[in-house]
């Protein structure tokens, strides 16, 4: 053995040295090697520090479970990623980590001075001590709590690397690949159908891989699943999630054990599989032992000292003791001497011990010490001896060694089961709770399901007798620095139930969740009340298993790709023609189109003028549209919206107004019956899917004896608005099939025919009180279309206008927008659209709760409009309203503004408001603070423009 290095053995390519660095130190590893084996094969036993008293601290496992090593990997510029787990770590030549939660170094860390004024901060400390003066939270205690909060530090840089994101299906999915999971793939795959294996290590085997006997039976295995053509085995990959319906989210990382040279494509990517059956074959976790200086770095599982060992060729130490409270621990100290490994002890607590492993380690050359218990640990950067006395009281024994393994027994991994809400049941053969009876077709196969011969072994959390655990720094919670004495302290305060404890003492709540002190913790404070375990409860397993980046969960969404930009067939003409876009919903639409340096107001005065003198054209093809088709389809409307549409005749539009279940307004539009059991509905741009969801659950769940079908076709249409008296005139040229005259085409009507050779269904609506046209044509011809009425207008001096010159124009007409001037509490009757609601339908959504009193109470908000006492005076959009300026602070506020622009027809501002019994107000003055001063303002009526509607006939 050279240093810590075996001589021999593991599963590592010796012929493959690879460099690293760990705190900017220089080390040498092998292919195959972790970032954890590499770096104790090098003699390093310090990792990290503890969260709450910055305890140096070391491995304790060699999976998932690992508390301590947390690390910062560094993968080149930008590419920085904390708290990732050493063991987890695979090593590539120049893999560059870091320690984290230490400054200015791992081995002196000033936060240390927590520890030496620990008895301070005992357990629920913090609710106790920061609680007064309640006036230092904010300047003192939260600053500080701030700058010590967390572990590794955020990135701070845009993360340059892309993700993944993709879907799978499968008859049978099997979450884990040691000797259960690999047996029951292929169990699964023998009645065929596809099957999916997923394991998280870079290699199938799971506890196999640490055991050379069984290495010719794995590779047997493995071979078996290669030639099955219906198996697809996924390494380096987790599964984080088990959801309703089978339906299981996992993780597979693509590049991080590459070096940065030798990566190209997705760092990771997101696996959403669905499932007929899920077996899962996670196995099981070894389980510390709690005694005094058990966090002493050196101290680690026997399991992990075994898998070092016989995976990775490395000894945990030059002279080992183990410390067992169950025959594992000797299977374990056994094959770590046969691997060359000294092993000096084995300390048993337990007084009766098996003839045959006791002979067996006494053979190897082993020291047997049977009904004894380590009492301290000597050391505190690494491990330089200990302590040990018969039943833990009686004379002290000390015994020179540099690692210490514990082997208390096993846990089963049932996190997944638990979250697809399985129940689970108490063993008391495992001292640990096992999957009982699952919700989803899932099962649960070997160490997992407590089918693993693993031998005997005490199942309570060790503890030394008659030792004032007050006295001990005997730690539960590695990260979080839980120790026992803080269990029995939450106890001693009341807490009776596990999750009161567990939030008391934050047991189990450190980013492993408590992989290793959920069961020590349950067990100690079932021992503290004096109440089996059952009756004390369970804490909850939630996603993630273990925690997943950020990027992995985005996947492809980031950058341009976060929130993607759906862009209408007209927007390339837009972007040709110099319009400023804005962002509405997930739509990017053209806002205005600035001419000769125009800014915005001067174009949108512009564009407004040309609107009402002449024509103008918009695209209006970011509204959502829903076809609803069936015989059915008329009464499933009426049921919807709140005015009656049963009466409409085809050829005919109607405006729409929906509520929510509560009675207010979530979605409005003008929408066509074009046969008997044919409609075209428009909704709002930003309320598409909101509502096609909405109409699809009433029609699912509520009225499913309806034959009606819905279907999405917002980006089947593009819809060009035609505005303005010469509207008219610009598409005659164009139309064939329709007459366009006013009787025969009058407002709120639709016809079928074509516009420049393409099939149109033409609307004859108006969303600005002039006369208009709503273009609808096929999605592919919608450019084309575009430019040949954008021609055809050009004698009529026709302008194009976006949405800030439309929302203009609906103001002057007193027209409300949905969700701008409304806010989700606004009722029908708030907004002044009482002609909108059927006086005789028996039913329609939100019509009870119409009814409840206090839709009607005084007091309630309602729509008007405003005009300024000064007519350039511009009121903010959200500025509060008051009817008394001078009135005390907290000033009451009696509303607010909703919509306020200037407007070229009316030569002055003007805004639209809900306020408290705002039709009662009309013609009083109301006041607007605002910076700078207070301006006063005239409540109207909502419609400032043509009253009469006569220009909509023009």
């Amino acid at each position: 053995m050279s240093g810590y290095r075996l001589a021999a053995g593991g599963r590592i390519d010796r012929s493959r040295p690879l460099a690293f660095s760990f705190d900017g130190q220089g080390y040498q590893g092998f292919a195959g090697d972790s970032l954890a084996s590499a770096l104790v094969a090098s003699g390093v036993t310090l990792f990290g520090r503890s969260f709450k008293y910055h305890r140096p601290r070391g491995l304790v496992g060699m999976g998932p479970e690992e508390p301590n090593a947390l690390v910062t990997v560094d993968r080149g510029p930008a590419r920085i990623t904390p708290n990732l787990r050493a063991p987890q770590v695979a090593l590539h030549d120049g893999l560059q980590a870091k320690s984290q939660n230490r400054w200015p170094s791992l081995k002196f860390d000033v936060a240390a001075l927590n520890d030496v004024f620990g008895a301070l901060f005992p357990a629920g400390f913090y609710n106790k001590t920061f609680m007064w003066p309640r006036s230092a939270w904010e300047k003192l205690y939260e600053p500080v709590i701030r700058q010590l909060a967390g572990l590794g530090d955020s990135p701070v840089a845009r993360d340059p690397d892309h993700y993944d994101a993709t879907y799978a299906h499968c008859e049978v999915l099997v979450v884990g690949g040691g000797i259960a999971g690999i047996t029951a793939t292929l169990e699964a795959a023998a009645h065929g159908g596809r099957v999916i294996l997923i394991d998280e290590q870079d290699e199938l085997g799971g506890g196999a891989l640490a055991d050379p006997v069984q290495w010719a039976a794995l590779d047997a295995l493995k071979e078996k699943l290669a030639a099955a053509g219906n198996v697809t085995v996924m390494t380096r990959t987790t599964a984080f999630g088990y959801y309703h319906q089978n339906f299981i989210g996992a993780t597979q990382s693509l590049t991080d054990h590459l070096a940065p040279a030798d990566a190209s494509g997705p760092r990771e990517r997101l696996w959403r599989i669905r499932a007929g059956e899920v077996v899962l074959a996670q196995g099981a976790i070894e389980r510390p032992l709690v005694f005094n200086g058990n966090d002493v770095p050196g101290v680690m599982l026997a399991s992990a000292g075994r898998m070092l060992a016989l995976r990775y060729g490395v000894a945990v130490g030059h002279a080992v003791v183990v410390m067992a409270a169950h025959d594992s621990g000797w299977r374990d100290a056994l094959a770590l001497a046969g691997a060359g490994v000294h092993v000096a002890a084995i300390i048993d607590v337990r007084n009766v011990v098996g003839a045959d492993l006791a002979d067996a380690a006494r053979d190897a050359g082993i020291a047997v010490h049977i009904g004894c218990a380590i009492t301290a640990v000597h050391g505190r950067h690494a491990v330089t001896g200990v302590t040990f006395a018969a039943n833990g009281t009686g004379p002290a024994c000390k015994l020179a060694c540099d690692a210490v393994l514990m082997a208390g027994g096993w846990t089963p991994s049932v996190h997944l089961w638990s979250h697809a809400k399985g129940s689970l049941t108490w063993s008391e053969a495992w001292g640990a709770y096992l999957p009982g009876t699952p919700i989803e077709n899932c099962r649960a196969v070997g160490a997992g399901a407590g089918a693993w011969d693993m031998g005997h072994g005490v199942v309570t959390a060790v503890l030394p007798s008659h030792i004032d655990v007050r006295a001990q720094k005997a730690f539960v919670d590695f990260q979080n620095d839980v120790k026992a004495r803080d269990i029995h302290l939450a106890v001693q305060e009341g807490m009776r139930s596990i999750e009161h404890i567990k939030r008391y003492t934050t047991n189990g709540m450190a980013t492993d969740q408590g992989k290793t002190s959920n069961l020590n913790g349950l067990q100690i404070a079932s021992a503290a009340l004096g109440r089996p375990v059952e009756q004390i409860g369970l804490t909850t397993f939630r996603p993630p298993y273990t925690p997943q980046t950020f990027g992995a969960l985005m996947g492809h969404h980031k950058d341009a790709l976060f929130q993607p930009v759906r862009k209408s067939p007209i927007d390339e003409w837009a972007t040709e023609h110099g319009a400023v876009f804005e962002n509405v919903s997930n739509w990017r639409r053209a806002r205005y189109f600035p001419r000769g340096g125009e800014d915005m107001d001067a174009a949108v005065l512009r564009e407004c003028a040309a609107v009402r003198r002449s024509v103008g054209i918009f695209d209006a093809s970011t509204l959502g549209k829903i076809e609803v088709v069936g015989p059915d389809a008329a009464e499933f409307l009426n049921r919807m919206y709140t005015n009656p549409w049963k009466g409409l005749q085809p050829g005919r539009c109607r405006y729409g107004l929906l509520l929510r279940e509560d009675g207010f307004i979530t979605d409005d539009g003008v929408s066509a019956r074009m046969a008997d059991d044919r409609f075209h509905l428009t909704t709002t741009t930003g309320g598409a899917a909101r509502v096609l969801g909405m109409m699809e659950d009433y029609l699912q769940t509520e009225w499913s004896d309806l034959d009606v079908w819905l279907t999405s076709t917002t980006e089947q249409w593009a819809v060009i608005a035609l505005q303005g008296p010469r509207a008219r005139d610009v598409i005659a040229p164009l139309v064939s099939g329709i007459d366009l005259g006013a009787e025969a085409f009058p407002h709120m009507a639709v016809r079928e025919g074509t516009i420049a050779g393409v099939p149109t269904r033409l609307f004859r609506v108006s969303f600005t009180g002039e006369l208009g046209f709503e273009i609808n044509v096929p999605a592919s011809e919608g450019r084309k279309v575009w430019e040949e009425v954008w021609d055809a207008g050009q004698a009529h001096g026709i302008t194009a206008y976006g949405t800030e010159t439309m929302h203009v124009l609906r103001a002057e007409k007193g027209f409300i927008i949905v969700g701008q001037d409304t806010d989700g509490t606004m009722t029908p009757y708030d907004m002044g659209l009482d002609w909108a609601v059927g006086k005789k339908k028996p039913d329609f959504v939100g019509k009870r709760s119409l009814a409840r009193p206090d839709m009607g109470l005084p007091g309630r908000k309602q729509f008007i409009g405003l005009l300024t006492e000064d007519p350039q005076d511009l009121l903010e959009e959200g500025a509060q309203v008051v009817a008394d300026p001078d009135a005390p602070m907290p000033m009451p506020m009696i509303g607010h503004v909703t919509s306020s622009y200037r407007s070229a027809a009316l030569g002055r501002t003007i805004a639209l408001a809900v306020i408290a019994d705002g039709r009662a107000r009309i013609g009083q003055t109301i006041f607007v603070p605002m910076p700078g001063k207070v301006i006063r303002a005239t409540v109207t009526a909502p419609m400032f423009y043509d009253a009469e509607g006569s220009r909509l006939n023009a």
